[in-house]
Parts: structure tokens; sequence; C-alpha cells
């Protein structure tokens, strides 16, 4: 077969952009690049004589001069050295310099080849060796580029098939699994919550199929659309750009192949592309940046996302807020406010459900415990790997769980938040401390919640996300982890009996555990409360400290009410605690599911899928009109769940006026307790001996890393337990 072809003198600029069978009947190849392209006010006209001269004269060559069109303020001495073929429409071109930075060119078109393209207002165009098929916003800079096209088929990223195409080219995304059995057809503008949805209900086949005609309607199938490079936009020393749809202000420098790809970008939110950059098959949010050899494929990345220093993001969706370098993440869903930046770290086949942070070191889902690779891991918000962690499929972890530097050997279901869970190797066993984050790791606790919304920078903000750690999704978490630990710890107890008799009823069996756990927890010395069904297995999952993790646990959820509470009387400034309890008070709403990370009850989510199958939304902007509907709602539904779990836990469904004032008083408290906590958890670094051992003296230590009391992030608790127990002694007083 004939990889070149001879063809005739000429074709370049006689050849269709596409079939006849595909032009738009009536209209001609131009229809859709018509419709893209913003006529100047005075109208388009063709090259005067004179202006043809002095373009020949200029070494510029035309094969018909006729099919340049430009507009009444065209400056034929700055194209030079050029080629044009096809129609070819020039906005102004005025004798002027463009700078960005400390580069500086002359408005115009120099030593490039330009087909078919429509190219904005004092545009500079310089060593573009191929340019074909683009639109070129106004005060562009495109400068030192190998080949820049557009295919009549281009689809930009989405997951789409255009007129004449074969299923088979369709682009898929395959997230959480290797096997593809979860896979979404991508789509710009598509978010995490849209990404969860289509890959996690892969049971319901019809909502499978409705979101499949959806996202193929998204996009106009028809050929013909050009490439756009939006205003002010920037591409220098690059390589390969072929369907391409890239924003306004975006900065593209060094990239090696940009293709199929729509690059988001705004004069707020502009992106940037950097060197040795490959990116195909994606679709790039606003306000991102990707430098230095990263290398995309198949993907989606959020707003305000980065991909850094030759980070490797394949068949993955990294959600908004997220940063990524040195490392490899393969076939993964990762909810926003992601961090994973060193180089030894590896991910595969898992869904993270926000606000996560991958250690040196990491691997998860590293290897394989079956002959197939149809695993996955699922972790809740705020999962934290730690160093050289090294993590088996298939494992789910509750939110905020810690896992220190270990080899873990078997398959994973840790079902208690906030814990820490530790591979202990000289006994052989899998050890599990509940609430540890809550008990001893406050700074980081209240500190992640801080820094997660502090860096949201999106100006559009269409994923919704939770930030707080104590809401609907955590809460229910401990208000079953604390039955779980009442049921082990009554197991434990009646081990020490060993009278044979058969273990009670869980009903029975929880009582037992509550009564003793918070009436006589010092029956629990000496016992070993162990967990069941944790890790696949023989070996021991030992509790710890679980008498003070329940206690921690009730805390929790007190404070948690409490907050919110609070918000709902200085919400309804006249309403008497009598009103705040009719009109919060209903069945506690138990099932709620992280959607990209806006939080969901189970029945509005049911009830989202069913208008989905049922037509009622018909297009992605329905859905995500409906996402924004149920989070207006959201404040007063976490209201509602306060109250509820407040009674859940006290196991009082009628509170009294007393009971509040009780709860405000339980809430200043625990304030208290947090203001001590995050003090005396960072205090340790400072205290450190080993960390004073590099030290001079206590003065070259102060000039290093301050004092405590100089720690920003602690002043800042202080001031917000000093609003927060004048804000009690308030409503003590209502």
């Amino acid at each position: 077969m004939d990889n070149v072809k001879i063809l005739p003198a000429g074709y370049t600029e006689s050849a269709p952009f596409m079939a006849p069978e595909f032009i738009v009947e009536g209209h001609d190849e131009f229809y859709f690049r018509n419709l893209q392209v913003q006529a100047p006010a005075s109208g388009w006209r063709q090259l005067r004589a004179e202006e043809v001269e002095r373009l020949v004269k200029n070494n510029n060559t035309s094969d018909n001069w006729d099919n340049i069109w430009v507009t009444d303020c065209f400056e034929p001495r700055q194209i030079k050295n050029s080629h044009f073929f096809g129609m070819v429409r020039i906005g102004d071109v005025h004798k002027a310099v463009l700078q960005h930075h400390d580069l500086h060119l002359a408005v115009g078109i120099v030593n490039s080849v330009i087909i078919s393209c429509d190219i904005g207002n004092d545009v500079a165009i310089h060593n573009v060796h191929y340019l074909s098929h683009y639109i070129i916003g106004d005060r562009c800079i495109l400068f030192n580029i190998d080949e820049m096209c557009t295919t009549d088929h281009a689809k930009f990223g989405n997951g789409i098939v255009k007129e004449g195409e074969p299923e088979s080219v369709r682009v898929w995304m395959e997230l959480m699994n290797e096997t593809g059995c979860r896979q979404v057809m991508p789509f710009d503008g598509m978010i995490t919550a849209d990404a969860y949805l289509w890959a996690k209900y892969r049971d319901d086949e019809e909502l499978q199929r409705r979101l499949e005609q959806i996202t193929q309607h998204t996009v106009d199938n028809r050929r013909g659309y050009y490439g756009t490079v939006g205003m002010q936009t920037v591409v220098k020393n690059s390589l390969i750009i072929k369907d391409a749809k890239i924003g306004s202000h975006c900065y593209i420098k060094g990239a090696s192949k940009l293709k199929n790809l729509t690059v988001n970008s705004s004069e707020d939110e502009p992106s940037q592309i950097g060197e040795g950059v490959i990116l195909v098959n994606g679709i790039v949010g606003y306000g991102c940046h990707i430098f230095y050899s990263c290398t995309a494929v198949r993907f989606i990345l959020g707003n305000n996302s980065n991909l850094k220093y030759g980070a490797r993001l394949i068949h993955s969706f990294l959600g908004d807020n997220s940063t990524i370098s040195c490392c490899e993440v393969l076939n993964n869903l990762i909810f926003p406010a992601h961090e994973q930046h060193h180089n030894n770290s590896f991910l595969v086949a898992a869904v993270l459900m926000g606000q996560s942070n991958m250690a040196a070191g990491a691997t998860l889902g590293s290897n394989h415990n079956s002959r197939t690779n149809d695993n996955e891991i699922q972790a809740g918000r705020g999962f934290w790997p730690g160093l050289c962690s090294s993590v088996k499929h298939s494992c789910k972890f509750a939110s905020y769980t810690l896992l220190s530097k270990a080899d873990y050997p078997a398959e994973m279901n840790i079902p208690l938040p906030f814990a820490l869970v530790n591979n202990n190797v000289s006994e052989n066993c899998l050890e599990v401390m509940p609430a540890f984050w809550w008990m001893y790791n406050m700074y980081a606790l209240k500190r992640n919640a801080w820094k997660y919304g502090h860096r949201d920078k999106r100006i559009r903000k269409v994923q919704h996300i939770e930030f707080d750690t104590l809401a609907p999704d955590t809460v229910e978490e401990i208000l079953s982890a604390r039955q779980l630990l009442a049921e082990e710890a009554a197991k434990a107890l009646l081990r020490t009996q060993d009278n044979g008799e058969a273990l009670p009823a869980a009903g029975v069996l929880r009582a037992m555990g509550r009564d003793v756990l918070e009436n006589s927890p010092e029956r629990l010395e000496g016992c070993e409360i162990l967990g069941e069904n944790m890790e696949k297995g023989h070996r021991r999952v030992r509790i710890l400290k679980a008498a003070k993790a329940y206690a921690a646990y009730g805390d929790m959820v007190l404070y948690y009410a409490a907050t919110n509470l609070m918000k709902y009387m200085e919400e309804h400034p006249r309403a008497a605690f009598a009103d705040m309890a009719a009109e919060l008070r209903g069945k506690r709403q138990s099932e709620w599911v992280n959607l990209g990370g806006q939080l969901v009850n189970r029945i509005d989510l049911d009830r989202l899928r069913r208008d989905i199958r049922s037509g009622v939304l018909d297009t992605w902007a329905d859905i995500h009109r409906r996402y924004d509907r149920l989070w207006k709602r959201y404040p007063a539904d976490k209201q509602k769940h306060a109250f509820a779990a407040w009674c859940a836990l006290t196991g009082n469904m009628s509170p009294t006026e007393a009971d509040w004032k009780t709860l405000l008083e339980k809430g200043a408290a625990l304030q208290e307790y947090i203001y001590e906590a995050v003090y005396s958890s960072r205090r340790k670094d400072y205290d450190n001996i080993y960390r004073k051992a590099t030290f001079r003296n206590p003065e070259e230590m102060k000039a290093c890393i301050g004092v405590i009391g100089d720690n920003t992030f602690i002043v800042q608790v202080a001031e917000e337990t000093k609003v927060f127990l004048d804000r009690v002694k308030k409503l003590l007083k209502r």
C-alpha cells in the first residue's frame, strides 16, 4: 500500500473539506464555518490589484487570489513569504506589534502556509508550517508551529460519532475499572457527578441507554466544523495540534501533541499548557495548568486542576481543584480536591470521593488478587494512604481513612470513618483505630476542611462540593460505626465468659454493647475487640480504643447537630426552639450519596434517575439544573438531618428546649476542645527534640519556623472559637 500519494498541482486548493454527501442540503462546505465566524461590521472584500502586487513582491503565493478576503483595514506589507490555499479570510491587519511576556511579533502572517482559515483582527502568525481549517480569534499569536489542522469529522474530545462514522471510532473513558465495564462517553461540560451517575449505576439499563442518547445529542454530529482558537490566545514552539478547540486567553508553549481536544479557557480563568505535553482525546477545564512532559489520553480535567512534572493520566477523570504530579493514574474517577504529587505513586481502577491525598510510594491497585483485572477500590472523602502504602483490589474505605505505611496483603473493607489503619507485622494482625483524626489529629482534620475551601479558585462552580468534614455522609457513617462498635464490644465481653452459648441477635448485642461503652467502659479492659469482615483472610483485625472512639463519635455527631441547628436559629431570628423542632422534625434520611462532591440523599437521587429514564430530564443541561436545585435545598436538608441525627444519637425523638440548651452548652465545650486539640496536636512539632536538633539554638528555630503562637491557622481557629462561643451565648439568651 502506498503511504505517500502523488496528487495533481493545485489539489490543496481545490480539494473539498468534506465529502459531498455530508454537505448540508442547499449549502456549501463552508456552512458551519460561516456559522462559527462573525463577519466584520464593514464586511469582507476581495483584494485590490495593488494589494496582490504587494503580496507577490513579498514572496507570497496563492493559487487563486480571488479566494483571499480581507477587511478595509488591511496592510499587505505585513504579509510575507507565505502561501495561501482555499478560501482564506483575514481580519484587520495594522502595522503594529503584539507582545506576550518577552515575545514581540509583528501583526501579520510570515513564513507560513494557510489553508482555508478565518483569521481575526490583528493576529500574528509566524513560522506556522501548516495551518489548515482553523478559525483564529482576535489578537492571537501563533509562533513556530509544525502542524495545526482540523479534519471534517473533528469531535474536539467529545465521545460522539459523526455522520458516516462507524461506532468503533467512538471515544470512551473507562473509569473505575480496567475492563471498561464502567465506561462513559466524555463531553465538554461533563462534571464528576455526571461521570459517577453514569459509571456507578450500571444495573440501571434504561438509565445507561438514555445517558448515551443524551450525550450523543449534546454535540452536533454533522461534519464540517472548524477548529477554533479564542481571542488573545498564544500558541508557540509546538509540534502538532489537530482537531483542537482552544478557548480565549490560553497560553500553549512547547506542546508536543494536542489531538482531539477541547481546552476551555477564558480571561478570568485562563488555562496553560507547557513543554513536552501530550494530550489526546480529552477535555481540559477552565483555569487548568499542564506542564513539563505530562501525558493524558482519554481524560477529563476538571476546572482549576493541574498536571505537572511528567504525570500520566489515562482513562481517568480528575475533578476540580486537584493536582497530580510525577506519577501514573489509570482508569480512575477522582472527585474534587485531590492531591497526588510524588514521583513514585500509582493509582489504578479506583473511585476516590474527594479531598484525598496520595503520599510518596503509595500504590493502590498495583497488583491483583485474582486471575482477572475486574477489581476496584472505593474510598470515601478524605482518604489518605501513607508513605509507601501498597493496597490491593478490591477494597472499600470509609471517609477519612488514614493508612499507615505498610504493604497491606489482602482486600479490606473498613467501615469505620476517621480511622487509622495499621498493618501490625510483628503480631500478624490488622489494627484499626476509629475516630483517630478527632482524637489525635485535629490540626490536620480542621485544616483540611479549611484549605480545600480556601483553594477553590473556580469562577464557574458547575460541580457543587461539600467541604465540611462533618456532613450527612460522614455522620451516617459515624452512626453506623457506633452500632458496629457496640456489637463488637458485646461480642468481646461474651468471648471472655466462654460459656459455649450461641451469640444473641444483633439487636441484643448492640444494646449490651451500648450499655457497656456508655456506662462501664472499664469492663472492656483486657478484652480484644475484633473487627469482622474487615480483611480477607484468617488473621485477626483488632479495633483499638473502642470505648474512647465510641465517645468521640458521639461528640462528633453532637457537634454536627449543634453547628447546623445554630445556623437554623440564626437564619430565623424570631423562631423559638419549638418552631425549629416543628419544622425540622421528621424521618431521618439515612442514605446519602456523594455525587461527585455534592451530597444527595438516595430518595432525590432515585427521583433524578427516574426522571432521566422517563425523559423529564432530556439534556445534560436539564440534569445540571436539577443538581443546582438540590444544592440550593441542601442547607435545609442538612439541618433536618442534623436534628434527626441528634435525636437518633440521644434516643430522644422529642427533645425539649432544655435539651436544646444542653446541646448548645455541649457544642461550646466541643468547640473549646477542638481549639485545644488543634493547638496540642501542632504543639508536638515545636516540642519535638529531634526537630530542635537541626537548629543551633532556639533563636535559629524561631527565625525558621516561628513560634506556635504565630501559626496563622491556630490563630484562625482561636478566633473561630471566640465567635462560636459568642454565638452560643446569644442563643442561650433567646
